[in-house]
């Protein structure tokens, strides 16, 4: 079949999943790739495997295979920096949040630290920038349900260092109520700016650490025919560069969800940063056009210069089939044409695409985890916890992460996540109850909409669909259990094992194309998450990842 010969052209090898327990898991087999051929109506390409069989973009051939970064890293914000690539995204309730990541070929990337140490809000839809040997991020941050002090819809704060790896200040509040996406610009008068979504902007100090002036309208983003399937209008992510003697406003419209053909990239130019701004001719710049490519709502762009001098646009996209794993992060090659303006030159993204050329640098990071120090905020997040909870939700011993309980299950409950971006996985960890406790290992989307296993000391507890199942899993009274959850192409299987020897396979399996963010509309994604609620605590250890 189409899909399986692709697998040999690409020089990939097909990963079959093993049985496991007394109740086994079949393998993979070509009727599952059948399947999501016909739902993405076009054959499917494997990509190379890199630590722990995860999929990765490099084809060692000097092409590239879309997404750059698997899994759930939406609203890219890349810094061009010398031979030096920087790149982070929204974190929204995660902490630490903002994940610093480098390359040099704009295809590789590794994860530095997270800039964010105790989030004051929901942050997302950052712009990097740096001025005079400096660097900043901004960030709008939304009310969180534990955040005191905030703006009901957004305030942009500043965070600056002397290096891409910290040490990052404290964030500065700039007083820049109820707008998103900052993007920083340097005028042609030598001034500083930060435009925002709907066309606005503002003029900065000279330490771009506060505001010089008034909240002003700016810009008016193009707007597509009415009769287009998006959607909204909504104007947003504005991300400005200067090439020659033009300004560049790369821009996203038609709503980041919805529809696949919503999302679109956008661009206009002026020889002033004070305008008057023009619409590019052929816009939109790159838009979904079916709900049969491979890519959906295609958007939030950040346009930047490669290393072999050709340029690129970073931006976002859901996988089609996979909305579950969040908007993944996507690499374009533009060109420029002779009227000074540029085209996207990829397609549809669903074919290898040649190199930008420059050095890789190891890609990617394990998702199996010893719960060192370094594990924190590089690969797990605390799910919306206050500031001052962070410290006492969680702490590291020896080779175990203890999570603090509170409320009364996954929903209220203490939850500690990590990214993935496989298509399929298997995760596994052993717990041990402390206390008057309930813990467990989950596929979590958010505190609506989750699945696991949980345990009390009495009982297992299912839950799927964000809420306790009906199902009354006969599993034995146990304070310390191993458990394992399979995610086989969106098709979700739960075991549980009292010695991690000797498997039993849950008697519900569950399938979870639609926990999405238009089904629970948040844009998240559903990855591995480890829970503890009640008034006790919860020890995991010997976390272990292997995409299938």
């Amino acid at each position: 079949m189409a899909g399986r010969r692709d697998f040999l052209k690409l020089g990939a090898v097909p990963v079959a999943v093993s049985a496991i327990g007394t109740r086994a898991l079949g393998a993979a087999d070509d009727r599952v790739a059948a399947s999501q051929e016909a739902a993405c109506g076009q054959p499917l390409l494997e990509w190379p495997r890199g630590i722990e069989n995860q999929r990765k973009a490099d084809l060692g051939d000097g092409r590239f295979l879309n997404p750059i970064l698997a899994g759930d890293y939406p609203d890219p914000s890349v810094l061009k920096d010398g031979d030096d690539y920087y790149m982070t995204h929204s974190s929204f309730d995660n902490a630490p949040g903002l994940l610093i990541w480098h390359s040099r070929d704009l295809v590789n990337w590794r994860p530095l630290k997270p800039a964010l140490e105790k989030p004051l809000g929901t942050g997302f839809a950052v712009d990097i920038a740096k001025h005079d040997g400096r660097y900043f991020i901004y960030i709008p941050f939304m009310r969180a349900p534990w955040s005191k002090g905030l703006a009901d819809f957004a305030n942009t704060f500043v965070i600056h260092a002397p290096s891409m790896e910290g040490p990052w200040s404290e964030p500065i509040d700039m007083r820049i109520g109820g707008l998103i996406d900052p993007g920083h610009v340097v005028g042609e008068d030598g001034h500083r700016y930060l435009f925002f979504n709907g066309g606005k902007r503002v003029r900065l100090s000279a330490d771009g650490l506060s505001t010089s002036g008034s909240i002003e309208d700016a810009y008016t983003a193009w707007k597509y025919p009415d009769d287009w399937i998006t959607e909204a209008y909504a104007p947003e992510g504005p991300k400005l560069f200067r090439r020659g003697e033009w300004f560049y406003l790369v821009n996203a419209v038609g709503g980041t969800a919805g529809p696949a053909t919503g999302h679109m990239i956008v661009a206009a130019r002026s020889r002033s940063i004070n305008g008057p701004w023009e619409n590019c001719p052929h816009n939109p710049i790159q838009r979904t056009r079916t709900a049969a490519e491979r890519w959906w709502s295609r958007g939030h762009a950040t346009c930047v210069e490669g290393p072999d001098g050709r340029w690129f646009m970073v931006y976002h996209g859901f996988e089609n089939g996979y909305q579950s794993l969040g908007r993944q992060t996507l690499l374009e090659p533009i060109e420029w044409t002779a009227d000074g303006w540029f085209r996207a030159v990829g397609g549809d993204l669903s074919k290898p695409l040649r190199k930008p050329g420059g050095r890789a640098v190891p890609h990617g990071l394990p998702h199996s985890s010893s719960f060192a120090k370094a594990d924190m905020g590089r690969l797990w997040s605390l799910y919306a916890t206050a500031p001052d909870e962070a410290d006492r939700a969680s702490r590291l011993e020896r080779g175990a992460v203890v999570l603090r309980g509170k409320g009364k299950s996954p929903a209220d409950g203490t939850v500690l996540t990590q990214q993935v971006g496989d298509r399929a996985f298997e995760v596994t960890v052993e717990l041990e109850l402390i206390g008057e406790s309930e813990g467990g290992l989950l596929l979590f989307f958010n505190d609506r909409l989750f699945l696991g296993m949980g345990i009390d000391g009495k009982r297992m507890v299912s839950y799927r669909g964000g809420k306790v199942s009906h199902w009354p899993e006969p599993a034995p009274p146990s304070r310390r259990m191993h458990m394992r959850i399979v995610n086989d192409h969106q098709i979700v299987t739960f075991y549980y094992s009292p010695d991690g020897k000797a498997w039993t396979r849950h008697g519900v399996r569950s399938q979870v194309t639609g926990y999405n963010a238009n089904t629970i509309d948040d844009l998240l994604s559903l990855r591995p998450g480890l829970f503890a609620a009640g008034d006790g605590e919860v020890r995991f250890r010997d976390f272990r990842y292997r995409a299938l």
